[in-house]
């Protein structure tokens, strides 16, 4: 399995307000389709303030000493690509990765004492504040697996995380993705009205 880079960057938008273009292939960094199998780097298209996505166990959270759930920060050095991850979608186990579709998230970790899955989800920390975790499920879409699925968007000539699920007819938060800083600087992958959006490629 090859590993390319998809990289995000940071822009001062807070809730999906728009109406988006028609679906189109994701490209990562090279200008290649981002396609299912393939492992990516997160990385932000703004060098210079950290590096790539990562998962820690932050077992601070909540006031409870648990080695679950894994939680996904950015890297602090710029020079670190963080962990790989695969994409997959709602309707389809193999093919293009494209724009405006659910899909399930999933980290690679070789080294980790969490037993549980690495595939991502919403996980509330604070009041307003949903901090991206492992320990989701692959797939079966619904009401059940509703926090587990993301999308990423065009914002311009780069990318943009968002949870604005469409695998169901629920009432849900509509808003991208942005860092959360917390705890000693930490910058946390989150879902807040009080942060700004994580923009980049892969």
């Amino acid at each position: 399995m090859k590993t390319s880079f998809l990289a995000f960057s940071i822009i001062f938008l807070a809730f999906i307000c728009k109406t988006f273009a028609a679906p189109e292939p994701v490209l990562d960094i090279s200008g290649k389709k981002v396609t299912t199998g393939v492992k990516y780097y997160i990385l932000p298209v703004i060098r210079g303030k950290g590096g790539g996505l990562t998962v820690v166990n932050e077992n601070n959270l909540n006031g409870n000493n648990n080695t679950c759930p894994l939680y996904v920060l950015q890297e602090k050095l710029e020079v670190k690509n963080g962990q790989a991850v695969t994409f997959t979608p709602y309707n389809a186990k193999k093919g293009v990765i494209l724009t405006s579709t659910d899909l399930n998230i999933k980290s690679y970790v070789t080294k980790t004492t969490c037993a549980q899955s690495q595939v991502w989800k919403l996980n509330k920390v604070l009041s307003g504040v949903w901090f991206l975790a492992t320990g989701s499920v692959e797939g079966n879409p619904g009401f059940d697996t509703i926090f587990n699925w993301f999308k990423i968007e065009k914002a311009d000539k780069d990318y943009v995380f968002s949870f604005c699920p469409s695998v169901c007819k629920c009432q849900t938060l509509c808003r991208e993705l942005g860092l959360y800083v917390y705890d000693h600087g930490k910058k946390h992958l989150a879902l807040s009205d009080q942060v700004p959006s994580f923009r980049g490629c892969v």
